[in-house]
C-alpha cells in the first residue's frame, strides 16, 4: 500500500512535474530520438530529497532507450530544475526517472478485450 503523502509533498510534485515537463519540452523530440516524452507523474520523499520521476514515452517501443538518454541527461535536467526552484526550495532533489508504462498496460488490456 502506497503512504499518503503530505499536502506539501502533493504541491512540491506538481511543481516539479511542470516544470521538468517544461524542461523536457525546450529539449525538443530531437534529444530524445524522435520521441514523444510526457512527465506523467512526479512523486517526492518526505524530506523532499529525492523525487520519482515517472515518464511517459511514445512510441512505447523506444521506452529503454529513451529512458537511457534521460538518465544521462539529469544531471544537467537537475540543474535547470535547480535554477526553477531555487527560490522555492532549499535543495534540489535527487531525480530518479522510471518508464511509466500504464499506456502500455491500457493498450495490453484493450487488445485482451478485443479478442
Amino acid at each position: 500500500m502506497e503512504e499518503q503523502q503530505s499536502t506539501r509533498q502533493l504541491k512540491v510534485a506538481r511543481q516539479l512535474q511542470r516544470d521538468l515537463a517544461e524542461i523536457i519540452r525546450s529539449k525538443g523530440m530531437a534529444a530524445f530520438g524522435g520521441a514523444l516524452v510526457t512527465v506523467s507523474e512526479v512523486r517526492i520523499s518526505p524530506d523532499l530529497a529525492v523525487a520519482k520521476v515517472f515518464v511517459s514515452i511514445f512510441p512505447s517501443a523506444k521506452g529503454r532507450e529513451v529512458l537511457r538518454m534521460i538518465e544521462e541527461q539529469s544531471r544537467s535536467i537537475r540543474g535547470e530544475l535547480g535554477r526553477l526552484v531555487a527560490k522555492q526550495l532549499r535543495i534540489v532533489p535527487e531525480l530518479v526517472f522510471l518508464l511509466d508504462e500504464s499506456l502500455d498496460y491500457v493498450e495490453h488490456i484493450d487488445e485482451l478485450l478485443k479478442k
